[in-house]
């Protein structure tokens, strides 16, 4: 079993930064981020693998980098260039393997909520 709390989240004006972390209670392999924004479906933001190699979703292609600490078990989201469509509950997942689909994530966390004002 596998515990993931995410933190970071905040409210920011357009243009603005965050950086999000997600903490492992566990050694962490495939991971990724997600998100939720009010009345849609949730959809996937950026995954890194167990050797580093990251995918981004085409909305945040050079605003986003996903990285992780394999000596913390931490998994960090650096959202750069912040936009109102960007807001969203924003979720880690992690599996042991790779995932095909967000929905082969075994473990979730609870979400830490993003709010972009223009």
């Amino acid at each position: 079993q596998v515990q993931l709390v995410e933190s970071g989240g905040d409210s920011v004006q357009a243009g603005g930064s965050l950086r999000l972390s997600c903490v492992a209670s566990t050694r962490i392999y495939y991971v990724g981020w997600f998100r939720q924004a009010p009345g849609k479906e949730r959809e996937g933001v950026a995954r890194i693998d167990g050797v580093g190699t990251t995918t981004y979703a085409d909305s945040v292609k050079g605003r986003f980098t996903i990285s992780k600490d394999n000596a913390k078990n931490i998994l960090y989201l650096q959202m750069n260039s912040l936009k109102p469509e960007d807001t969203a509950m924003y979720y880690c997942a992690e599996d042991e393997y790779y995932c095909p689909s967000q929905r082969d994530f075994s473990y979730w966390g609870q979400g830490t909520q993003v709010t972009v004002s223009s």
